[in-house]
């Protein structure tokens, strides 16, 4: 069965860092493009970043140059480095596989991330 389990979040103040992991069960990242998505309530999972399998990266706009997308196929992970956090960071982070451009495994349970003072 394939699990995809984000660790890492917490409560930082505005400024802060954090660093997510995400770590694949049941088959490999090797392959895939990877992605970390956040969402705010309600609304939509918002893409953050992307990395392609032979490891170029992309970001949203607003967290460009703040957050850096990595990769380890041989650890089946996938970590987001976040820098320089801002409260509008809030949210919670779920990472997944992209396959055809969209989201390719079932969500995992994420990782809330609180930025505040």
């Amino acid at each position: 069965q394939v699990q995809l389990v984000e660790s890492g979040g917490g409560l930082v103040q505005p400024g802060g860092s954090l660093r997510l992991s995400c770590v694949l069960s049941g088959d490999v990242f090797t392959g895939y493009p990877a992605a970390w998505y956040r969402q705010v309530g309600g609304k939509q999972r918002d893409l953050v970043a992307f990395i392609t399998s032979p490891g170029t990266a992309n970001y949203a706009d607003s967290v460009k140059g703040r957050f850096t997308i990595s990769r380890d196929n041989a650890e089946n992970t996938v970590y987001l480095q976040m820098n320089n956090l801002k409260p509008d960071d809030t949210a919670v982070y779920y990472c997944n596989r992209v396959r055809g451009g969209v989201p390719y495994d079932n969500w995992g349970q994420g990782t809330r991330v609180t930025v505040s003072s």
